[in-house]
């Protein structure tokens, strides 16, 4: 919605939007773009009436805001569907689709374009660093898409991805998530066959090959063309890849291109391909893509590497599923080798709280040497399970602050901490380096 609002404003619209506890980097962004926020959900946000309210799928009948729009008869629409009407129509459409890795595919595939002097416009839901936005419209035809399988808004219960109408589709993978919505993979299996039915017979799908549940949906009907990707073989992959992934050598058929780039790990090969495959269907060249790749400068909250204070290293991570957390820790514990890996991780996510993933949480931490799970106020299951069955040392705190101190109290120079969630988490980011460094000062 925020992606949305920076679209709106740079079309000339004057933008102003209402949420809960909207924190960097995207309040920064409005803020720069000169979009006024105003907290909580408030009828009175309403007056006077604007000339069209844009309804993100976060609220639901019952809110007072969302009574009081359709109490007044003010013109409203979903964020997608206004993309799709006042951005998206009459240009090519580059959409990523999956459950991990729309993010960084995505800010990598617009940073390929752009590396193509092709000058696209874009929409992710994270801030990729090349841009220092997560969204805009670009100069071109071209305009990349993280295409999420989240339902609409509260009038249509359609995932925001069938109204962008792809010409070039990536589907990363897939597996069960947001269980909130959806009862099972089959009902999310059901949605991303709609989304195939909307790419034209003369446009692509990209997809990762030996993923079953993406299969599955393929074989349901898909009437465009395809191509695979794969770190163990696909019509795109690698070779010659170096223990940590930095160094490897990107091959599409007889065509091969060395690439030297700052991030690593098995998932990230993944999305690189995805990025590569997406880039090639519009003409960017495999040279081009390798030094895209190589200047690429990831994205804010993926692995970022937030502060390096007195040798340790603390990283932010959006990860909020166990395949996200196992996929990242063994990307660091790669370039990490020997040195520990300290852990505090938030289960914010609608799933998460639900308890959908109890089960798989243990084994997916079993790169960290130390794990500190978050116990928040209201959650619908106790984590104690979670730490009983960890294959590493875990504990369990339901204060951010003793996080804090209990990390503080085993971290040492070489280590690296890492904090997951896809929230504020309390401040604890910046308030654990604030931490490190008085540490650091008062050694001197």
């Amino acid at each position: 919605m925020g992606g949305l609002a920076l679209l709106a404003r740079e079309l000339g619209f004057e933008v102003t939007g209402s949420d809960a506890n909207v924190y960097p980097p995207m309040s920064t962004q409005l803020e720069a773009a000169g979009i006024t926020l105003k907290e909580g959900y408030e009828p009175a946000h309403l007056e006077p009436a604007p000339d069209l309210v844009v309804v993100g799928n976060a609220l639901s009948r019952g809110n007072a805001a969302v009574e009081y729009l359709l109490n007044s008869s003010i013109p409203y629409i979903s964020g997608p569907q206004w993309l799709a009407e006042n951005v998206l129509r009459d240009r090519w459409v580059l959409a990523v689709a999956g459950t991990h890795g729309k993010t960084s595919t995505s800010s990598l595939l617009a940073w390929l374009l752009e590396q193509a002097d092709m000058a696209p416009g874009f929409l992710i839901g994270g801030v990729p660093g090349n841009f220092g936005l997560s969204a805009r419209l670009g100069e071109s035809d071209f305009f990349v898409v993280e295409a999420d399988e989240y339902d609409t808004a509260f009038f249509d219960k359609r995932s925001k991805f069938v109204h962008y109408g792809p010409r070039t589709l990536t589907l990363n993978n897939l597996e069960f998530d947001h269980a909130d919505i959806f009862n099972d993979l089959e009902a999310i299996k059901v949605q991303f066959h709609h989304l195939l039915r909307t790419v034209p017979g003369d446009g692509l799908v990209i997809y990762r090959s030996g993923d079953d549940a993406l299969d599955d949906v393929l074989a349901r009907g898909c009437w465009s063309g395809t191509t695979s990707f794969g770190v163990e073989g696909g019509d795109w992959t690698v070779d010659k890849v170096s223990e940590d992934g930095s160094t490897f050598e990107l091959v599409h058929g007889a065509e091969r291109a060395a690439v030297n780039w700052k991030l690593g790990g098995r998932h990230n090969l993944e999305n690189a391909l995805a990025a590569c495959a997406a880039a090639h269907h519009v003409g960017v060249t495999l040279d081009i893509a390798a030094q895209g790749l190589a200047s690429f400068e990831g994205i804010k909250r993926r692995m970022e590497l937030l502060a390096e204070v007195d040798g340790i290293c603390v990283y932010d991570d959006f990860a909020h599923h166990p395949t996200a957390i196992a996929t990242t820790l063994q990307g660091l514990r790669a370039r990490a080798g020997d040195r520990r890996i300290h852990v505090l991780i938030e289960p914010r996510s609608r799933s998460m709280r639900m308890g959908q993933h109890r089960d798989a949480l243990p084994a997916a931490t079993a790169g960290a040497d130390t794990v500190y799970w978050y116990q928040p106020a209201g959650l619908d299951w106790d984590l104690q399970s979670v730490v009983a069955a960890s294959p590493v040392e875990a504990h369990l705190l339901s204060d951010t602050g003793e996080m804090i101190d209990a990390v503080l109290a085993v971290s040492r120079p070489g280590d690296h901490i890492v904090i997951m969630s896809n929230g504020g988490f309390d401040g604890i980011h910046q308030r654990l380096v604030e931490e490190l460094t008085a540490r650091e000062g008062s050694k001197a």
